[in-house]
């Protein structure tokens, strides 16, 4: 009885441990997709399908995963190519190419190894390309290169179900040698623009010292003008004020001697007096800067007339 227990005990634990086996090598089966991943399925060797995001299961012995192709964009950095120039110049240049997989099936069955075919076809276009340019044409044309080996390249990638984005020409680098002639050069080159530089901007100094000697003359014959007009305003002004001041001179003798004939008509005059105004008069004209002085000889007489005049006045003075 206890051997037919232990037996069916025993039978019980080689269930439960295959049943238990059974199912980790199920959950081994199971796959999560990523999104950025494409999962290659075959059964029985052959394609199957594809997986694209999400939980998938194989079915055991008769499924794999043949690939896991990545649908992100990818760089690959070549190694540099030895390549020849129409005029027979040897270079290194090295390339990097940027690619994207459209479709993981062409992908994984189109080509056995898609980027060591990649690296070659891109090395053999390199070489096509740069055989028909001189080397300075080279050196100056890696957006052409890059052009046209893109087209290239994304022509003859696409049966690998691969879309070429775009390449980049990294280096160029020629010989030695004439790398060491292009430094030269290069150096002279720069001496010239620093001499043509210089001389630039020695002439624009001597075009700005001269343009500020010119404004300078300006500026100081401009200052000459309006101090001669001042001073000629002012001398005009004094002329001015002078013709005004003798103007006023003649105004108070003009004045003065009205008012002194008014007196003397008003006056009871003399011929006493009469005749002592005019020796005054006389005298006045004595003290003068004539040199001769002429005196007529009817002195009595113009003292006459001046009585004469006086009376008159007087004979008038009623009237008024």
């Amino acid at each position: 009885m206890f051997l037919v227990n232990a037996g069916a005990i025993a039978g019980v634990i080689v269930v439960c441990v295959v049943i238990l086996a059974v199912i980790i090598y199920l959950i081994t089966r199971i796959r999560i997709v990523e999104q950025t991943s494409k999962y290659i399925v075959e059964r029985l060797g052959a394609y199957h399908t594809t997986w694209n995001v999400g939980i998938h299961f194989l079915m055991p012995f008769v499924d794999r995963v043949a690939s896991v192709v990545s649908m992100k964009e990818q760089v690959k950095d070549f190694d540099p190519q030895p390549v020849i120039t129409k005029d027979n110049v040897t270079m290194q240049i090295d390339t990097v190419v940027f690619y994207t997989v459209l479709d993981p099936k062409l992908y994984t069955y189109g080509v056995e190894n898609p980027i060591f075919a990649i690296e070659k076809l891109s090395a053999t276009t390199l070489r096509n390309i740069i055989g028909e340019l001189e080397l300075d044409a080279t050196l100056t044309s890696r957006d052409i290169i890059n052009s046209k080996m893109r087209s290239i390249l994304d022509e003859a990638t696409d049966p690998w179900g691969i879309k070429v984005n775009r390449v980049e020409v990294k280096n160029i680098l020629p010989p030695q040698d004439i790398r060491d002639s292009m430094e030269r050069q290069m150096r002279a080159e720069r001496e010239r623009r620093e001499k043509i530089l210089l001389a630039e901007g020695d002439k624009r100094s001597k075009i700005l010292q001269a343009e500020g000697d010119k404004e300078s003359q300006i500026l100081r014959a401009e200052a000459e003008k309006l101090a001669m007009i001042k001073k000629a305003e002012g001398e005009a002004e004094s002329i001015l004020k002078v013709k005004q001041a003798e103007a006023e001179g003649i105004k108070v003798l003009r004045e003065a001697e009205a008012k002194g004939l008014e007196l003397l008509k008003n006056a009871s005059a003399s011929k006493e007096v009469l005749t002592m105004l005019s020796y005054e008069a006389m005298q006045k004209i004595a003290d003068g800067k004539a040199t001769k002085l002429i005196i007529p000889s009817n002195m009595q007489d113009l003292v006459g007339n001046i009585s004469t005049i006086a009376e008159v006045m007087k004979e008038e003075k009623p009237k008024d």
